[in-house]
């Protein structure tokens, strides 16, 4: 559950969301089970710590959106559903967060487009929407972090994938950061690469340096 001292950053986030897309705030039951997900004990990273750094980092962005209601709600529920021995976390995420904006009688293009939003966090090809593209550098926000950050995350990384031989992890590990710096570009937009894209580069460095 969330520090009381995050509760009212949590709820203003929340039912800004909501009123940018029009809808009414769903039952206090869905944020509840929202935030017990992202303290699940299997999680070491995607928690609550997360997801107030990915919201407060969006925050000041959120003009910047074409649908600033839709991408708020996207981070919300990006790792809503996640298991680290599992592929189909994204989609699980995405498949609970259109259940409950049916219920709160969205659209079904809004359904599909916030879909697409968190689908696009499994970080498997450049999203092309604008929209995509800042909630992907936001939620890869991590990888610019201070030093003492950045090293909390990888410990925390570790920890997720605890069952996995250390051999195998750091073959596995060195593939992931690899291929973000091997990239043209880490972040998508210009003010995310102008932003963090230095420092996300030189973390990847140290971190390769590690393994």
């Amino acid at each position: 559950m969330p520090d009381q001292s995050d509760t009212p950053f949590f709820e203003v986030s929340w039912r800004r969301a909501w009123q940018a897309l029009g809808l009414a705030l769903p039952q206090d039951a869905v944020l509840h089970d929202l935030t017990h997900a992202y303290s699940e004990e299997q999680r070491h990273y995607h928690t609550l710590q997360h997801l107030r750094e990915t919201l407060a980092l969006l925050e000041p962005v959120l003009p910047m959106c074409r649908s600033p209601g839709a991408v708020e709600l996207a981070l919300w529920f990006h790792d809503a559903v996640y298991d680290p021995k599992a592929k189909d976390n994204e989609a699980l995420s995405a498949d609970w967060a259109v259940r409950v904006l049916r219920g709160q009688g969205a659209f079904e293009a809004l359904c599909a487009q916030v879909e697409r939003l968190i689908l696009a966090t499994q970080h498997s090809a450049e999203p092309g929407d604008p929209d995509a593209r800042l909630l992907v550098d936001v939620d890869l926000s991590i990888l610019a972090a201070e030093p003492a950050r950045f090293a909390e995350y990888e410990k925390q990384v570790r920890e997720e994938y605890a069952w996995v031989p250390k051999p195998l992890f750091v073959i596995k590990r060195r593939e992931v950061l690899r291929s973000f710096a091997h990239r043209p570009f880490i972040y998508g937009t210009e003010h995310f690469r102008a932003l963090l894209e230095a420092r996300a580069r030189k973390n990847l460095e140290k971190a390769l340096s590690w393994f």
